[in-house]
């Protein structure tokens, strides 16, 4: 694949007595962009941050921040998220009954689009929207929690998303959330992801974060090298 990968840390994973040296850490170790789950407790069975932890990552770094969206009604949140620092929101297919709107209102609120998909939903739901965003959000576990088992029935699906952004002829990213580790990584690049959220593989009390992302960069190298 000729897109570099990019590798996209969860703050999710991350110790929060600390999150502006974790973040910090992920910056220098090579990250892209910081990713922020935000769950409402009722699209998923957790809750976890909004604005004022956003605000906190955009003091800490320069990077993007991608805001992943895990509620019923993003569309209440997101002119908050933005004044919060966020560079791109993400939205679940399954959360939003007019799409095309939601897509269109994180455009005109000067940020990049993202749409994720549950490892239920098949990836034929994006065929109409998918001209529209940046990112494509594939999820390798159900939403929710950390440090859940890969899901390895989605990786079809990752094909089949990137062929369908290839498709429009645009930069399209396309990312994918949940179990990924040294285990997976090759998996989902081959598979066709070029952007990688990251938890406990690089956010962990046994190891550096420069350590961790060491680590998956190894195994790529490998895998290029025709090593695995």
């Amino acid at each position: 694949m000729n897109r570099p990968i990019k590798y996209a840390p969860s703050i999710l994973a991350a110790d929060f007595t600390r999150l502006g040296d974790q973040i910090h850490a992920a910056e220098q170790a090579g990250a892209a962009q910081i990713h922020i789950d935000v769950m409402d407790g009722r699209f998923v069975p957790n809750l976890t941050m909004g604005s004022v932890v956003i605000e906190a990552a955009r003091r800490s770094t320069r990077l993007p921040l991608d805001v992943h969206l895990m509620v019923v009604e993003p569309d209440g949140l997101m002119a908050a998220f933005r004044d919060a620092g966020a560079d791109m929101m993400t939205v679940h297919v399954e959360a939003c009954p007019n799409l095309h709107r939601t897509l269109t209102r994180i455009h005109e609120l000067g940020a990049k689009a993202g749409v994720a998909i549950n490892p239920h939903t098949p990836a034929s739901l994006l065929s109409e929207i998918v001209q529209m965003v940046d990112l494509v959000l594939v999820m390798t576990v159900n939403p929710g929690f950390g440090g859940q088992p890969f899901i390895r029935a989605a990786l079809p699906k990752i094909t089949q998303v990137r062929a369908m952004c290839d498709a429009t002829g645009r930069p399209i990213d396309v990312s994918v959330d949940g179990g990924i580790n040294a285990d997976t990584i090759v998996d989902v690049t081959r598979a066709g992801a070029n952007v990688l959220v990251v938890g406990s593989a690089v956010y962990s009390d046994q190891f550096s974060v420069q350590t961790g992302f060491d680590a998956l960069r190894a195994t790529l190298s490998g895998k290029i090298d025709g090593q695995d």
